[in-house]
């Protein structure tokens, strides 16, 4: 049956993008880097399997699912006092596996927090894909990520809305090392307010719940 929804999810999909096609008439110019290059509806098939389906660094993000306690620190400038607290995270594969989805919820300076990921690994890309929403914030943050197997981490580069400087964005990272399966650990960079040299602006060391 899964099989079978794939197949017509990608039937769907073609057919969309076959819709798309610049006509004749719209043709764009041969020197155009976004020029339409015909594909074989079999290789064009075959190409969309192979995006569509979970593979080992999907069944890696698996691993992480269930419930998390995390110690939180923030800095709220370069050599700031940190500022200490505690949160839990659920982590559960959705959608057949494709992507994991995290729910956060903890308190910051005293307020409430809720926090939500989705994280995916994109087989077309070859790149990790992440975005995160919370409370205290009305943008959606986006970022790309690298696997470093030898080192067992992630590092997510993205830009997000500096809403002290109103039409802007700034650059930031983060970085998630899997000790092993019942601990990891997440770092945020991001600018310094008044250099705007990069910073570590919080860190999250997680464990599993037993």
């Amino acid at each position: 049956m899964k099989n079978l929804l794939l197949l017509f999810s990608i039937a769907f999909l073609l057919a969309a993008c076959e819709k798309g096609k610049p006509s004749t008439e719209k043709s764009l110019s041969k020197t155009d880097s976004t020029e339409w290059k015909p594909v074989d509806s079999a290789v064009a098939m075959k190409a969309w399997m192979e995006y569509a389906t979970p593979g080992d660094l999907h069944k890696m993000l698996a691993k992480y699912d269930g419930n998390w306690t995390g110690t939180s620190t923030m800095w709220m400038e370069a050599g700031g006092k940190p500022i200490t607290s505690q949160a839990e995270c659920t982590n559960k594969m959705i959608f057949g596996g494709r992507y994991q989805q995290s729910n956060y919820k903890g308190s910051f300076m005293g307020m409430p927090f809720e926090g939500m990921s989705l994280m995916g690994y994109d087989n077309a890309k070859k790149k990790f894909v992440s975005t995160w929403i919370d409370n205290m914030g009305t943008g959606i943050m986006h970022a790309e990520g690298e696997w470093n197997a030898s080192k067992k981490s992630l590092e997510f580069k993205g830009k997000m809305a500096d809403p002290a400087r109103p039409g802007k964005e700034c650059d930031f990272r983060e970085v998630y090392v899997f000790t092993d399966d019942n601990n990891h650990t997440m770092e945020m960079y991001g600018p310094d307010s008044k250099a705007g040299n990069e910073y570590k602006s919080m860190e999250i060391k997680f464990t599993r719940k037993k």
